[in-house]
């Protein structure tokens, strides 16, 4: 008698689930990333700071390089840099944000795999370290010593651009659920640590097949406060740190406007922009 292999007859093939048919590095990018406001905002804070428009730019933790690449969409002399430790990710950008591009705009896209207290670029006009990337330094010596070396890398006239979130729930123990178009952003804050100020986060995404994916993405952070930071950059060289505060819409959330302010508002949860002028 012959051995039968494979499938019983009739039975059916199941189908993937949503959950693993998906990308998530796509899902991140849709749900919490945008490169266009990014580079919108980059722009043109430094062209009203300095008087020109910027043309070299790094974006350190780059990921992606998702905004290295707008960055290259701007202009014939736009020229960008996406330094990251995870060869993993940066292979993704390559043929999923890299690829994208012209081949001229692509030839001024430089990815570096390098951990960012020692990347070697050539001097640029802006350095920004977003979505809260520059966090995973939890300790004041490692972040300040970040804050130098990027001061080293800018030219005289350069600025570094941070991100910044807080407000009296940014320690509370929750998670906020987002939904978008054929899932749902949820993130959560899973611990944190008032002695240490160290926070643990993940993002989970859900999906209307009730598949899931759970911890996508997890950071371990320190949550810094806008004073810290602010000493820090002062303490690292930069002349000066401008916060960005972001305009209220009316029902309670941001409007993506950001404008500087001297002190901002006790809100229950807030965005920023540091700029910090070398």
């Amino acid at each position: 008698m012959a051995l039968r292999t494979g499938r019983p007859r009739g039975a059916a093939r199941r189908r993937p689930t949503m959950a693993e048919r998906a990308d998530r590095y796509e899902l991140y990018e849709r749900a919490v990333h945008d490169p266009v406001a990014e580079v919108d905002f980059i722009r043109s804070t430094y062209a009203a700071l300095r008087g020109h428009r910027p043309l070299v730019f790094r974006e350190d933790f780059s990921g992606p390089a998702s905004a290295a690449c707008e960055w290259a969409r701007r202009g014939p002399q736009c020229r960008a840099f996406g330094v990251d430790i995870d060869a993993a990710v940066l292979d993704w950008g390559r043929r999923h944000r890299l690829s994208r591009l012209r081949p001229a705009a692509r030839e001024r896209v430089r990815l570096v795999h390098a951990d960012v207290l020692e990347a070697r670029t050539p001097h640029a006009d802006v350095v920004a370290a977003l979505n809260f990337s520059y966090w995973v330094f939890r300790d004041r010596a490692t972040l300040l010593r970040y804050f130098r070396s990027v001061h080293g890398a800018l030219r005289r006239d350069g600025l570094l651009v941070l991100d910044a979130f807080g407000g009296y729930e940014a320690s509370r123990e929750m998670e906020e659920h987002t939904r978008f178009r054929h899932f749902t952003y949820v993130w959560d804050q899973a611990e944190f640590r008032p002695v240490t100020g160290e926070i643990t986060c993940h993002i989970h995404f859900r999906f209307p097949d009730r598949s899931r994916i759970d911890r996508a993405f997890t950071y371990e952070w320190r949550l810094w406060t806008l004073p810290e930071l602010r000493e820090l950059l002062a303490e690292a060289g930069f002349s000066r740190a401008t916060v960005y505060w972001e305009g209220d819409d009316g029902d309670g959330g941001g409007n993506g406007e950001f404008t500087p302010e001297a002190a901002g508002d006790a809100d229950a949860g807030w965005i920023a922009y540091l700029v910090a002028e070398k």
